[in-house]
């Protein structure tokens, strides 16, 4: 336990919620709500009277919305600032732009099919984190497109492409995806991501990357030129059928307190023969979901890497990946697109064995 618990301010228009939200953090000794705000300009007074060390922020609020006041925030008095945004569809979009202008992490607010005793733990875990996280700067607009490379060319059906990632993967995995060429394998991506959220950085990504993106549905074929996201709430597992990969999306307990959970998505592959001819990697994020996956790939044939801890929001999932040896080397952010792209040119002057496992 820390000598000072972790201060936090809760700032939100529903008195519900800063009632829910404050129960739920005062109830762990390491953290001490110090102060709540029913808007920006209450949260901005507060702020420079209370000193907190991390922010709740909702994103629909009155006389200023939350999206505004986070760029506010972080370009004069940047702080880890933790969302909590409605499951609707603008909901998922507003949180999904919040992580790009540099907020931590995002939550689902209560309701609906959610209790606050679900999430109490997550937000807890999630505060404890972005305490001793590093602040991303903002990322750049999603206009104009990155500079696309040509084509890449020699894709099989066996080869693959398998990512995992949580806390900041949102944005690291959009600097990777979209720095990527079309013509690639297939490529599974397990985003530790509350439902509807997932659609959302799915269609996203389908807008700016060379190659088509959406969130899985069960059955779903993966093939060369498509990137598959695992929806919220359901874990997603490989499957080999005959000359091509499926994807299996499944609800079932969480794996690592998620789901979905990469470990699973990593131990498929794994166990469906899918390992001589896959290139998988752990980005940023808390925990070390991910790390026992990735080294069952690595032990059957896989090349496997995770993102260095300079580059990382949080080094919690890579670092586990690289201590128990699944990780054969760790790449920074800025080259873990050449990085994939050079492990695709190398594996096509090699022979890959077309038979089923």
């Amino acid at each position: 336990m820390s000598a000072r618990p972790i201060r936090v301010l809760v700032v939100d228009d529903s008195a519900v919620v800063r009632k829910l939200v404050t129960e739920a953090l005062n109830a762990d000794p390491e953290i001490e709500v110090v102060g709540t705000a029913i808007d920006p300009y209450v949260a901005r007074d507060k702020i420079k009277e209370l000193k907190p060390n991390v922010l709740t922020l909702d994103l629909e609020m009155p006389r200023m919305d939350g999206l505004t006041f986070l760029k506010i925030l972080m370009a004069q008095h940047p702080l880890p600032v933790i969302i909590m945004s409605s499951l609707t569809q603008r909901g998922s979009d507003y949180a999904l732009e919040a992580l790009r202008l540099g907020a931590f992490d995002v939550l689902a607010k209560p309701g609906g099919s959610y209790s606050f005793g679900d999430l109490g733990p997550q937000l807890i875990a999630k505060i404890k984190a972005s305490a001793g996280a590093r602040l991303r700067k903002t990322a750049a607009p999603a206009a104009p497109l990155p500079v696309r490379r040509p084509p890449v060319s020699g894709t099989n059906s066996r080869h693959v492409i398998l990512l995992g990632a949580s806390t900041g993967g949102t944005e690291a995995l959009r600097e990777v995806l979209t720095h990527l060429p079309a013509g690639l394998p297939g490529i599974a991506v397990v985003q530790h991501i509350p439902p509807v959220f997932s659609k959302s950085f799915a269609d996203r990504l389908n807008t700016l990357c060379a190659f088509e993106v959406r969130e899985a549905v069960d059955g779903d074929r993966l093939t060369p030129g498509l990137a598959l996201i695992a929806p919220g709430n359901f874990h997603m597992m490989l499957q080999w059928s005959a000359d091509h990969y499926r994807v299996r999306v499944a609800d079932g307990p969480p794996v690592w307190h998620q789901r979905p959970a990469v470990d699973l998505l990593f131990k498929s592959a794994a166990d469906c023969g899918a390992a001589p001819h896959a290139l998988a990697g752990i980005f940023t994020g808390m925990g070390r979901d991910g790390a026992d996956g990735l080294l069952r790939l690595r032990e059957r044939g896989a090349t496997t890497f995770a993102q260095d801890e300079a580059s990382c929001v949080v080094y919690g999932m890579p670092k586990a990946a690289w201590e128990n040896g699944a990780a054969q080397r760790q790449v920074p952010l800025t080259q873990a697109a050449d990085f994939i792209v050079r492990h695709h040119e190398a594996a096509h002057l090699r022979p890959t064995a077309l038979t089923a496992p």
